[in-house]
């Protein structure tokens, strides 16, 4: 069993489009001596310490992968990528700094960026628009009809989160679209 002075848990929330803003977190926590173990739960990340190093971190979101698990793994270690875990459809990957060149990285362009979100919203946001259009809409109907407020309110609230949720995916992937981030 390791030392408990040797691992932390962190608690973390990013939302799907921010896989950058994790990706730096992760950097940014192995350069100050804390590797990248894996994520857990809802934002759950496990550390162990280490020599501080400037170490690369990289995500890629493709459920295809999942088909052929073995070869996509060795397609990114061919190119020394250390596949690290899958995690909520994304595999996380890291590459010492050193052994990098200038502009290395799992994504060479931005229209290979704007592809995995494109799969990101497939894979992620069809299953919440369904739930939202086949359930908490129609719930929220009902209970009306029925005369349940609160129950109603309690729908509205929920349906005004996931369109809350819908707005800032729409936005963030227009933005990436247009070439801002």
């Amino acid at each position: 069993m390791k030392n408990s002075n040797y691992c932390k848990k962190l608690f973390r929330y990013f939302s799907i489009f921010e896989y950058e803003k994790e990706e730096q977190y992760l950097r940014e926590m192995h350069k100050s001596g804390w590797k990248f173990i894996k994520v857990t739960g809802l934002g759950i990340y496990h550390f162990e310490k280490c020599t501080p190093e400037d170490v690369v971190y990289q995500l890629d979101y493709n459920q295809d992968a999942q088909k052929n698990p073995d070869e996509y793994r060795q397609m990114f270690s061919d190119c020394g990528w250390e596949y690290l875990q899958s995690y909520a459809g994304y595999s996380y990957f890291r590459k010492s700094a050193a052994e990098m060149r200038e502009d290395e990285g799992i994504f060479c362009d931005e229209e290979s960026k704007l592809m995995m979100m494109e799969r990101v919203l497939k894979g992620r946001m069809t299953p919440l628009l369904i739930l939202f259009f086949c359930c908490l809409m129609p719930q929220c109907v009902i209970q009306i009809t029925l005369g349940n407020y609160p129950v109603a309110a309690l729908h509205g609230a929920l349906m005004g989160i996931y369109l809350a949720v819908f707005i800032f995916c729409a936005k963030k992937y227009i933005n990436m679209k247009n070439g801002r981030k």
